[in-house]
């Protein structure tokens, strides 16, 4: 007997196949064809749910900004937490973002400018509010003193967006050890905070943790 699958669970299942081989056998390796392998749908019904290779990947990314905010969101509604443990909550890496930057590696080699340049732009709009009633709030406990808790946020997440891009600079592991310092100190300054606060950004930003 057929199995018929609703829309929403069809797309799902398609990309989370594509994800899975993206990862595993590479994006520029991967062609439709695995897809439909792995899924066993017939050309036809992907084709009703996506264009192309590329716009799986770009469904694919979204999902993950999408994961991201909710996620952050939920720390930011978190009302035992102080502003400065909802951004250690919402920054250390995890085996989730350890995943997503295995899928963000394929995601360069997709050779889409616009695309990739799309993901980080998309980012930084979904997680400015998030993390700018944060700032706000760590204002009112005393850990931090800006009057511009907003602007302050978007030039933070801009510049670390971009400078620490791996598919945009290629620093090598003294340089990227530096600049994650630097760009502690500059969060620290630019937020009025007590120094050592942001300590925890180095490690993100290195891809480091104090157990390795």
């Amino acid at each position: 007997m057929r199995i018929t699958k609703d829309s929403d669970n069809r797309k799902k299942e398609i990309m989370d196949a594509a994800e899975l081989l993206f990862v595993t056998k590479g994006y520029t390796q991967t062609t439709v064809n695995n897809i439909l392998q792995e899924v066993g749908i017939a050309k036809g019904t992907f084709y009703h749910h996506f264009q192309s290779k590329e716009e799986v990947m770009d469904a694919i990314v979204n999902r993950f900004i999408k994961q991201a905010v909710d996620s952050a969101q939920n720390i930011a509604n978190t009302h035992d937490l102080s502003a400065p443990e909802k951004l250690l909550y919402i920054f250390m890496p995890n085996q989730e973002n350890q995943h997503k930057k295995e899928v963000a590696e394929q995601f360069h080699t997709v050779n889409n400018a616009e695309m990739h340049q799309k993901s980080i732009v998309e980012t930084i709009m979904q997680l400015t509010p998030i993390i700018t009633t944060i700032i706000e709030q760590g204002n009112k406990e005393g850990h931090f003193s800006t009057p511009f808790p907003k602007e302050t946020v978007e030039f933070l997440l801009v510049s670390s967006q971009f400078l620490f891009d791996e598919g945009i600079f290629e620093w090598t592991p003294e340089e990227q050890m530096n600049k994650a310092i630097a760009f502690s100190h500059i969060i620290e300054t630019t937020l009025g905070a007590k120094k050592g606060t942001f300590d925890f950004i180095k490690d993100v930003l290195t891809g480091s943790t104090e157990n390795d």
